[in-house]
Parts: C-alpha cells; sequence; structure tokens
C-alpha cells in the first residue's frame, strides 16, 4: 500500500465567531498552502470538530516525514503568513510544550 496514516488534534479558541472564522478559511485555503501540502507527500488532509476540539487526519506516501515539512514550511513565506493567521483561532492543547501547536495522537486501536 506505501502510505502512513497520522491523526493530530489542536483546539480553538472557545469563542463563536473565531469558530466560525476560523472554518470560513478553510472553505478557501489558500493555493499556496495547498500545493506545499501535497509537495510534502501528504496525499489526504481531513480536518473534523466538535466542539472547539479539531482532529486532522493525514495520509502520506512514504517519503512523508514531519521533519521535512517542518523544514519546507519553515522556509516558506506564505506558509508561516498562513500559520500566524490561524494562531489567531487556536489554542494550544493542555498538555501541549510551548509552542507546539497540531499534537500527533498515539493510535490505541484498531479493528482487525
Amino acid at each position: 500500500m506505501g502510505t502512513q496514516k497520522f491523526c493530530l488534534a489542536l483546539d480553538l479558541k472557545d469563542d463563536a465567531q473565531l469558530m466560525a472564522e476560523y472554518k470560513a478559511y478553510h472553505q478557501e485555503v489558500w493555493p499556496e498552502i495547498i500545493q506545499s501540502i501535497k509537495e510534502s507527500g501528504i496525499t489526504v488532509l481531513d480536518i473534523y470538530s466538535v466542539g472547539n476540539r479539531m482532529f486532522m487526519i493525514i495520509e502520506a506516501n512514504k517519503e512523508f516525514s514531519f521533519d521535512k515539512k517542518s523544514a519546507a514550511d519553515a522556509n516558506n513565506p506564505k506558509v508561516q503568513e498562513w500559520e500566524d493567521l490561524m494562531w489567531k483561532f487556536q489554542q494550544a492543547l493542555p498538555c501541549a510544550k510551548p509552542g507546539e501547536k497540531w499534537m500527533l495522537m498515539e493510535k490505541i486501536f484498531e479493528l482487525k
């Protein structure tokens, strides 16, 4: 199959107006952001929300790594602009370290 799957979590600020704005931005994600995601090896990226909690599900090819994605993002001014803008709406999970945003979730069950 040759794919990897990752699930991540992050919270939005618990404010109805901000949550609505965040969702609106994700109806028209900037093309440069979509391009950077695809170029990193990500083939599927879905975001779900309940209340102010968000879950991101990523499927990526075997060449994908978060380290490579982070390095590419650090050198992409448009991605940095998007991330800075999104932080207006986001807040770290209570268990996050300083500066940590989307946190990788541990898989604890798989139906076989």
